[in-house]
């Protein structure tokens, strides 16, 4: 049901589905949280970059990790996720692609995600953005 004790706890009670890609819940103690930015597919320029949902969540899920490193935090410190979709049936069916997309950024652990169908977002040609939430270790000192 629970992950060992540590900072960060993943939940996952067997009366609920069993969960993939996601835990039900995530209790944090100790650490600091960081609340990060939405991040869509913008590069360094300011520009949306790739032509397929699986590039832009790559971009858009790099620069949430970009962000939380700046922050003093690891992608395993992430508690929290929502990810906005332009288009939710693209999305899923390009499922397989994204979760290996995931590994390579993420890893293996999941925090609470919700996925969020829109009908657009502020920059035009963005077809996803990511949204989260994490608990940094607290600077020693």
């Amino acid at each position: 049901m629970t992950e060992p004790a540590g900072r960060i706890a993943h939940i996952n009670p067997p009366e609920l589905g069993k969960p993939s890609g996601f835990s039900h819940a995530v209790r944090t103690t100790g650490g600091e949280n960081v609340h990060l930015a939405g991040q869509t597919a913008l590069d360094t320029d300011g520009v949306i970059v790739g032509e397929t949902v699986v590039e832009q969540f790559a971009q858009a899920l790099g620069n949430l990790v970009t962000a939380l490193r700046a922050a003093g935090g690891t992608p395993a410190d992430l508690v929290s996720l929502t990810i906005y979709i332009v288009d939710v049936d693209d999305y899923r069916a390009h499922s397989r692609e994204l979760g290996r997309v995931w590994r390579d950024l993420i890893g293996e652990a999941y925090p609470a995600v919700a996925g969020i169908g829109v009908t657009r977002l502020w920059d035009a040609e963005a077809l996803v953005e990511v949204q989260g939430t994490a608990c940094v270790p607290a600077p020693s000192g």
